[in-house]
C-alpha cells in the first residue's frame, strides 16, 4: 500500500474506510452541524459519532446538507453501556439510525467493554453480529477493549471486530494493544490521536503540540506538529479521527496525505510514549459510575 498516497484502509471484512475520519467527541450539539459541514467540504469522508455525545442528530443533519450521496460518507457510530443486552442493542441501533436519518450505518461499534457485567458487553456484540447479517451495518466493532477483553469477546462469538477504537497518541502509544489488534486483523482507530485537551490534567505533563521532537519534525518537513502525529499514525497503520471545531484546524488536519516521516522520525515518536492514560481506566467502566439515559430518537 502506498501510504504517500492512500487515504484508505481495507476492513477485515473487505469494507474500505477513509483512513482519515472527523471526530465529535465533546462537540456540543450546537456547533456540530457546522464542524461537519465544513469537515465535508474540505474532504472528510467518514464521520464518527456515538449515542453518548448525544449530537448524532447534528451529524446526520450536516451530512444531509453536504449533498453528497449516502455512499460517500462513512458513518460510523457506538452504542453505550447503558443500552447492552441483546434486545437493548437492537434498539439502540434503531435509535442511532433514527437520529442519523440513514437506513443503513456503515460502522456500529460497543462503547466500551463493561469488565463486570461481560455477559451483556457478548449480548451486545450479539446483537452486532445480527445487524450485520442482516445488512442493516456494514461493519462492527468495539471501542476501548483491552487485550483481556478482546481474548474473550473472541472465544465467544463468531465476527471478529472490524475495528477497535482505542486511545493512541505519542504520549500513550498503547504498544501491546496495538500489536493484539494486528495479530487478529483488526483495525486500530485512534482517539485523540494528537493528544487531546483533556488529557494530563495534572500539569505533569505538557500538550503534544508543544513537544520539542515532534516540533523538530515537524519544521523539517515544512508541516505542523498536528500533521506530523497523525502521519505517524497513518503509517503504522491506523486510522485516526482527529477532532475540532475550528475550521482552519479542520483543514489542517486533513492535509496529511503529501509527505512521508522516515523511520527514524517515526521511532522518534514512538519513543514519546509516557504509558500514561488520558481517558478513563477500561477496567473501571461500569453502569452504576458511567450510566446515562440514551434517549429515543
Amino acid at each position: 500500500m502506498d501510504l504517500m498516497s492512500s487515504t484508505s484502509f481495507v476492513l477485515n471484512n473487505g469494507v474500505e474506510i477513509p483512513a482519515l475520519g472527523f471526530g465529535v467527541f465533546q462537540s456540543a450539539p450546537e456547533e456540530t452541524v457546522a464542524a461537519v459541514t465544513t469537515a465535508l467540504e474540505v474532504g472528510y469522508r467518514h464521520v464518527d459519532t456515538a449515542a453518548a455525545y448525544f449530537n448524532e442528530k447534528e451529524v446526520g443533519e450536516a451530512i444531509r446538507r453536504s449533498g453528497l450521496a449516502r455512499d460517500e460518507v462513512f458513518v460510523e457510530t457506538k452504542v453505550w453501556i447503558s443500552d447492552y443486552g441483546y434486545e437493548q442493542t437492537l434498539h439502540a441501533f434503531d435509535k442511532s439510525a433514527q437520529k442519523l436519518g440513514v437506513e443503513q450505518i456503515d460502522l456500529l461499534i460497543l462503547h466500551q467493554a463493561l469488565p463486570g457485567e461481560f455477559d451483556l458487553t457478548l449480548d451486545a456484540y450479539r446483537a452486532l453480529e445480527e445487524l450485520l447479517a442482516d445488512g442493516a451495518v456494514r461493519a462492527i466493532g468495539v471501542s476501548n477493549f483491552m487485550p483481556e477483553h478482546l481474548t474473550r469477546l473472541l472465544a465467544e462469538t463468531s465476527v471478529v471486530p472490524a475495528v477497535n477504537q482505542i486511545e493512541v497518541h505519542p504520549y500513550f502509544r498503547q504498544s501491546e494493544l496495538l500489536a493484539r489488534d494486528a495479530e487478529h486483523g483488526i483495525l486500530s482507530q485512534a482517539w485523540s490521536p494528537i493528544g487531546g485537551i483533556t488529557f494530563y490534567r495534572d500539569g505533569s505533563h505538557g500538550s503534544t503540540l508543544q513537544d520539542t521532537t515532534i516540533g523538530e519534525i515537524a519544521a523539517a518537513h515544512g508541516r505542523t506538529p498536528a500533521q506530523v502525529m497523525l502521519r505517524w499514525h497513518l503509517q503504522q497503520g491506523r486510522q485516526v479521527i482527529p477532532k475540532s471545531v475550528t475550521p482552519s484546524r479542520i483543514a489542517e488536519n486533513a492535509d496529511v496525505f503529501g509527505f512521508e516521516l522516515t523511520g527514524d522520525q517515526l521511532a522518534a515518536i514512538d519513543a514519546l510514549d509516557t504509558g500514561v492514560r488520558g481517558g478513563p481506566e477500561p477496567e473501571r467502566i461500569t453502569r452504576e459510575t458511567f450510566g446515562r439515559e440514551i434517549p429515543e430518537a
